[in-house]
């Protein structure tokens, strides 16, 4: 069965152009089942049916999972079923009939604009490290990329003259401007630090060896400032991206833009952000109207 969900992974990642985080998805719960499905003696997944796949549902259920892990764990298995069929490998769709658990989706845990400065402000000494910290620090912010964008982007991928970056995932291409605040901080790390730590890397950013930073190396940094910063809030890149989103969508921007710059294929993904715009608007609503106080 296992070669099976190899050849989804393959197809998904060669013609659906899959990100590396949703292939990495994908493979986890698919094995997830293969091993729900071994250990149950089923021989091969032309034997599953929907009754099989409701049953593995109600064990994730009971085993504390979150409706939105559930929720994955079947967006996959259907995905892998739909693949199976339009492949021949079997006759007809046990997941055809399958609904997922409904999930509530939440509006990101965000920073504030205080915050985020605070934490940009710290890496503000003259050592190679803090200037390199600083530039990864301020284009994070600047453009809402993932971590594993940034860490992988190549010195050709930045444009300063004109400033923007080409943002390159598993094929899909996007480009994101940025701001003078990261283009100052940019233009020092390249002229001033880049050519010695990073050596001949295609890198744009590297560790202090010149090797291609690790997500769990960034990671380690973003920790270090929120600590040096005192911000009482679990801090992680992606909570720096959601920021961005949060702080652009309050400051008026287009819905289908910020879309386009966090490279979301679907806008209803976005919109979750515009939960954090109405909840501004009913604050200012109820401290500036005469009568929201009103007792009734």
């Amino acid at each position: 069965m296992g070669d099976y969900i190899d050849k989804f992974i393959q197809y998904m990642n060669d013609v659906k152009h899959s990100s590396n985080n949703t292939l990495a998805s994908y493979k986890r719960d698919l094995k997830k089942f293969q091993d729900y499905l071994e250990n149950e003696k089923i021989p091969d997944f032309s034997a599953v049916n929907t009754t099989m796949i409701n049953t593995y549902i109600l064990k994730l259920e009971k085993e504390g999972m979150s409706s939105a892990t559930v929720s994955r764990n079947v967006a996959s298995i259907r995905s892998f079923f739909i693949f199976l069929l339009n492949t021949g490998v079997i006759t007809g769709n046990p997941t055809e009939k399958i609904k997922p658990p409904k999930v509530e989706k939440k509006t990101p845990e965000t920073l504030s604009i205080e915050e985020v400065s605070l934490l940009l402000e710290q890496p503000s000494g003259t050592s190679d490290k803090e200037i390199r910290d600083k530039a990864m620090l301020e284009l994070l912010y600047a453009t809402g990329m993932r971590v594993t964008e940034l860490i992988s982007l190549k010195f050709s991928d930045v444009n300063l003259s004109l400033g923007f970056v080409q943002c390159i995932d598993n094929g899909k291409e996007r480009v994101i401007p940025f701001e003078n605040a990261a283009k100052s901080a940019l233009t020092n790390y390249l002229f001033s630090v880049r050519p010695s730590m990073c050596g001949d890397s295609e890198y744009l950013f590297t560790n202090c060896k010149g090797e291609q930073m690790t997500r769990q190396g960034f990671w380690k940094i973003i920790k270090y400032y929120a600590n040096r910063a005192k911000i009482d809030k679990d801090i992680t890149p992606h909570m720096i991206r959601h920021s961005f989103a949060m702080h652009m969508v309050n400051n008026g921007a287009d819905l289908h833009a910020l879309q386009e710059m966090l490279g979301h294929s679907d806008i209803s993904t976005t919109q979750i952000y515009l939960r954090g715009k109405r909840s501004k608007l009913k604050e200012v609503y109820d401290a500036a109207h005469p009568r929201a106080k009103v007792q009734i």
